[in-house]
């Protein structure tokens, strides 16, 4: 994991016990007897293992979401949010660390709305936070208003056509330092089910899938967070040609990739769309791997941008 990653050592059940009380009714030891875990495929135990580390570690009180809706690994989320910290670090036209705010826009935010919440926990960064999904917002906003730092700093907006991915949402006149997305990956609901039951069937050893088991795989994610016509690929690339739209209004775009034969092909639309400069950042959560591509129509040494 990252260097500043607050969960690289893994994590202090006793601690998050002592955070979130409701997380101690979950804990049961691991395969060989000796460290306290949760059982990951138990829906139910990932959100109390969730709202345990945000209150424990990111001082966040009230956070829910409804059954039914993605609930996100806090360790590899915020690895994102760190890696993106560094990429605004190495740029040459601003100091994130100076007094302007930093802007940030998180595509898909999604009920759990958990990346503006880490990025701005971790980096005091305002968000805007968009979604295609109506409910998506009003969960995310009844979590940001519970907080007085994210309702000041974190702002919701609905995207009203799912064929747009910025317009509608980057307004006349706004600037933001970063774009985030971790897209739909499946390119149909059957593909997102299928690696929805392998994902299950990993957690549980291989265990058929029974009646009791078949209704927790529902806490998968909603349509929009899992699949869309053409998977990651048709959707990276559409934010890629809409992006040029926009290119004086963000400096750099990025998007996780999943599957890294995708690659190429990104980098040949980015190519196309006549892209200043293309990263593409490794990350290692364990011995998974993910990645981020970015891209920015400044030139390296093009003067400072604006800010808002």
């Amino acid at each position: 994991m990252h260097k500043n990653n607050q969960h690289k050592q893994g994590y202090s059940f006793s601690a998050l016990v002592r955070a979130y009380p409701t997380l101690s009714k979950f804990i049961i030891k691991n395969k060989y007897n000796n460290q306290d875990t949760i059982d990951f495929a138990n829906a139910v135990a990932v959100k109390a293992l969730n709202c345990a580390l945000l209150k424990n570690h990111y001082h966040i009180n009230f956070w829910d979401i409804p059954e039914g809706y993605l609930c996100p690994p806090i360790p590899g989320r915020v690895d994102y949010i760190h890696h993106l910290h560094d990429l605004l670090t190495s740029s040459k036209h601003i100091k994130p660390t100076g007094k302007s705010p930093i802007n940030v826009l998180d595509i898909g935010t999604g009920a759990s709305c958990i990346y503006p919440i880490l990025g701005q926990r971790e980096y005091a960064w305002n968000f805007v936070a968009s979604d295609i999904d109506p409910t998506s917002i009003k969960v995310a906003e009844q979590i940001i208003a519970a907080d007085k730092s994210l309702s000041k700093n974190i702002r919701c907006r609905l995207q009203p056509n799912s064929e747009h991915i910025f317009k509608d949402i980057i307004k006349a006149g706004e600037f933001f330092h970063l774009t985030l997305c971790n897209p739909p990956f499946h390119r149909s609901l059957a593909e997102a089910s299928k690696g929805t039951m392998r994902k299950w069937k990993n957690l549980n050893k291989g265990k058929p899938v029974n009646k009791v088991s078949s209704k927790a795989l529902n806490f998968g994610g909603q349509k929009a967070e899992l699949w869309c016509p053409g998977g990651e690929l048709a959707f990276i690339s559409k934010m890629i040609k809409e992006s040029k739209i926009y290119d004086k209004q963000v400096l750099w775009f990025t998007c996780l990739v999943s599957k890294k034969e995708h690659l190429a092909k990104l980098k040949f639309t980015l190519k196309k769309s006549h892209a200043k400069q293309i990263k593409v950042i490794d990350m290692a959560q364990g011995q998974k791997i993910s990645r981020f591509i970015a891209w920015s129509f400044y030139e390296v040494n093009e003067a400072k941008v604006k800010s808002n």
